[in-house]
């Protein structure tokens, strides 16, 4: 396996200095460096300072976007290249869009997450970019945040898994209903009547064919497992749950790198939630 690499990317798409950005920090105090027998490779420059939406692409920060992407691609693109397996602690999921530029062509995505992340410019009830990183990277979001031409990644080399059924609220069936066919995706409930360990090992067979990334948005634990989360929401996932399912993802020959995502300090003045992501982490590599 190749050697684990931790990367800070403190990326808040709010521009408002949200806690996300302090995550990687509370992680680190929790001791993800050395739980995960990793090597300390720094921090990309990935901050966003301007919390205004810009009315073009209908997103907040959209040149404070695209300057912290490419910070994120630099450093990616430098450990996949030496051959290490990086795990980049946000921030939110707009991190992605940088992964992505710093991957090869026809890579695939583990987009395990509580939202599908699939609103663009208009319907965004906020303007924040990871409310669409998932559109954008599948070419279903706002023009003009990607470096090239066309999306980063094929919708059918995409498993969304854990995000929330239609019914919890009309804003997630919107967003839900959005989702490009080509995607497989289950819900968190379909995860749970699977079996959270089988549906891991599925998606991974479904991309066994090239390589990916694995995406861990925490706000697919449940609201009652882990509150400390910018969005926390019922009907998710439990710890054992999150476990069982990554494990397979983690293990896959193909696997490029991990991210985690939405870890919100400020609701966790005890530090404990910080060691219960860092002891479900270091779980994933027993």
């Amino acid at each position: 396996m190749a050697r684990l690499a931790i990367l800070d990317a403190p990326l808040d798409c709010s521009g408002a200095g949200r806690a996300e950005q302090f995550a990687p920090a509370a992680l680190r105090a929790a001791g993800v460096v050395e739980r995960l027998g990793a090597r300390d490779a720094g921090e990309a420059d990935a901050r966003i300072g301007d919390p205004r939406r810009d009315p073009e692409p209908g997103v907040i920060g959209a040149a404070d976007v695209r300057r912290a992407s490419a910070a994120i691609a630099a450093r990616v693109r430098e450990l996949v290249g030496a051959g290490e397996c990086p795990v980049v602690l946000g921030g939110d999921c707009t991190l992605l869009l940088g992964v992505f530029q710093a991957l090869p062509r026809g890579s695939g995505l583990w987009f395990v997450d509580g939202h599908a992340d699939f609103f663009d410019g208009e319907t965004s009830p906020t303007g924040e970019a990871a409310d669409m990183d998932l559109a954008i990277l599948t070419g279903h979001g706002p023009p003009g945040l990607l470096e090239g031409e066309g999306p980063l990644v094929d919708p059918a080399a995409v498993v969304l898994l854990g995000h929330r059924p239609d019914e919890l609220h009309p804003d997630v069936a919107l967003e839900n209903a959005r989702l490009d066919p080509a995607i497989h995706a289950l819900t968190a409930p379909q995860v749970r009547r699977r079996g959270a360990e089988r549906a891991g090992e599925e998606a991974a067979a479904r991309l066994a064919e090239r390589p990916a990334w694995l995406h861990l948005d925490l706000d697919v634990l449940d609201e009652a497992a882990l509150a400390a989360v910018t969005y926390p929401q019922p009907c998710g996932l439990g710890w054992d749950e999150l476990v069982a399912l990554a494990r397979p993802l983690v293990a896959a020959t193909g696997l490029l790198g991990v991210s985690v995502a939405d870890f919100n300090p400020d609701r966790d003045p005890a530090g404990s939630d910080a060691v219960r992501v860092v002891d479900a982490l270091a779980a994933l590599w027993v």
